[in-house]
Parts: C-alpha cells; structure tokens; sequence
C-alpha cells in the first residue's frame, strides 16, 4: 500500500475524532485505461476538504460537487458504489482516457476505532486485511500477506493494507545525502547507519533517522521485512561486509553495495569467504542502479533509486550495468 493512503486513513482518524462527518471513496474496479489504480483512496470531509485522490483531478471536482448539491446526504446508505466513464462523452468529461471507466465504493465513515487499529497494525509493519461490507458498513479486519490484492465481489470489499517502504542506508557520506533526499520525495522511510562520528554532522532530523550500532546490529534491530531496501555505501569493506552478512539472510526485497564490477566481484568472494552461502550472495546488487551513464552523486542516487523501484514494482530491470 502507498503511504499516501495512510496518509488518508490518517486524516480520516484526526477529523472523525474532531466529531467532523467523513466519506471515503476507495476505488475498487477499473476498466481500460484508469488514472488510479484500484485501492486508491480520497477522503472528503463535511467541509469540502479532500485528501488522496481517485482520478487525475476531475473527479474528485464532482465528487466535491456530490458533497455541496446533496448528492451525498448525513443520513444516506452507509456504502453505496459509484461509477465514472460508462460512456466515451462522460469519459472525457472526468478526464478518463481512452474511455477509461473507474468505480468507486462511497463509504460514510462511523466509529473510526477500526482506522486506528489498522494504522496501529501497519506501524508495527504487519500487512492488513480490510474487509468492508457493502450492505452495512461494517468493517473487519485481519492478517493478509503481500501476495494478497485487493478484490471485490459486489458484496464485500477486501483491500490490503501494509507499512511504508524502507530504506536502510548503511554511510552517512555525500552520496547518502543525495539518495536519502530523492527517497523521501519517493515515500520512503529513510533510515541511515554510520558509527563514524565524523559523518554525522549536518544530517537533519527530516531526512532520515539514524538507527544506532554497529551495521550487523542496525540491520538486525530495525526487524527487516520484505518491505525494506538496504544498501552500504561506506565504500569500507570492513562496514559494508558487515552489514551485506546480515542483510543478504534477510528478508530485505533489496541489498546492494556501492562499488565497481571488480571490486563487486572481490566484494563477493570475500562475502564467500567469511561463511555466507552461494544463494545468498546471488541476491548482491552490486554494481547498484540501473545503467544510465551516472558519474555525479546525484546520478548514481538516481540510478540507484531507478533500480530499487523497479524491484519494488515487480518490473524487469533492463538496464542493468553488466557484472
């Protein structure tokens, strides 16, 4: 789940708890070509405040008119399911392309215990089943995995909900500056691990959060999870091995390490070396990114970057620099 969804679920807590009236739109179904893909959610306060988004702009602009004009009455159904774009004339009127059509469950929120309890769950990195009964409004929840994806019968919305990404860089020098930045701007938690006093220095609280330890031990007490990236670039072997020992075992979806293809290489048969197993080392990213032609820190970052997110949506990297 993109963060920017909890970040709506947030809001949706802060306004409900503030006694204001919340509808929540989740999209559910898409049909050709949509703006945002299922599970993508807007919530709209008794004001006209939005947060999120389910469309390219226009539909959010009539689903605030829905709100003001009393399409969306206090007292209505408690879900009701919309759809946008059934013709090729309403299509380009919400800005759908290609005649793209997108539904949309309308949901009034009630007591909102179960939003704090699925933000509770998520901080905690767990991935959460939401289970939303149309006809009532009733919501439950339970433990899902990140194989599970959002469907829905008609009956019952089952959407997935989990933690943000991380990214765990181990070196607090130039080049982390500029991956933990670009990071952030991609929704990443940044986590940062450097025992090196001498690079702490200038590093903002807003750009990462420094995890104490060793590298091994930083590794170890964030609990890495499928939903964390972790790459060393210390260009210290005694600091970089450290940690690709203990991320290479991990469940991280990825571990790289800055370097070129020799010392890569020589990077691998030290790792082999000291104990750790053939597959292992296979899952070594190294040299990192993806093959742009980057010589500046903002370049390599960028590359970097580029491959992580690639590997995070499940995308063929193409333009991987050869080993």
């Amino acid at each position: 789940m993109d963060s920017v969804d909890l970040n709506v679920l947030r809001s949706v807590l802060q306004w409900r708890r503030a006694g204001q009236r919340v509808v929540l739109f989740t999209v559910v179904q898409t049909w050709g070509t949509a703006p945002r893909p299922p599970a993508a959610m807007l919530a709209l306060r008794e004001d006209g405040v939005v947060i999120g988004s389910v469309s390219g702009g226009c539909v959010e602009d009539d689903l605030i008119a829905r709100l003001h004009d009393g399409r969306i009455p206090a007292d209505g159904p408690p879900v009701q399911l919309i759809t946008y774009g059934v013709t090729r004339e309403e299509a380009a009127r919400f800005g759908l392309p290609c005649g793209g059509t997108l539904r949309l469950t309308e949901e009034r929120v009630g007591d909102p215990q179960w939003v704090a309890e699925l933000l509770e769950r998520c901080e905690a990195h767990e991935i959460v089943a939401r289970e939303l009964n149309v006809a009532t409004g009733s919501v439950t929840l339970a433990p899902a995995s990140k194989s599970d994806a959002l469907v829905f019968d008609g009956q019952t919305l089952r959407a997935i909900y989990g933690p943000r990404w991380r990214l765990l860089l181990i070196g607090a020098g130039q080049l982390s500056r500029y991956v933990a930045e670009m990071a952030r701007l991609l929704d990443f938690e940044v986590l940062i691990c450097d025992p090196r006093k001498e690079f702490v220095y200038g590093w903002e609280e807003q750009h990462g959060r420094f995890v104490s330890g060793m590298p091994d031990e930083a590794v170890l007490s964030i609990q890495t999870d499928e939903r964390t990236a972790i790459v060393a670039l210390t260009h210290d072997p005694r600091l970089d091995d450290m940690a690709l020992l203990t991320a290479l075992d991990s469940k991280a979806f990825y571990v790289g390490a800055l370097g070129s293809r020799v010392n890569s290489q020589k990077r691998r048969d030290n790792l082999a070396q000291l104990g750790l197993s053939a597959q292992a080392i296979e899952r070594l990213h190294g040299p990192i990114g993806l093959h742009i032609g980057s010589h500046t820190p903002a370049e390599i970052a960028l590359s970097l970057l580029a491959e992580i997110v690639a590997i995070k949506n499940g995308v063929e990297l193409r333009q991987k620099k050869p080993l």
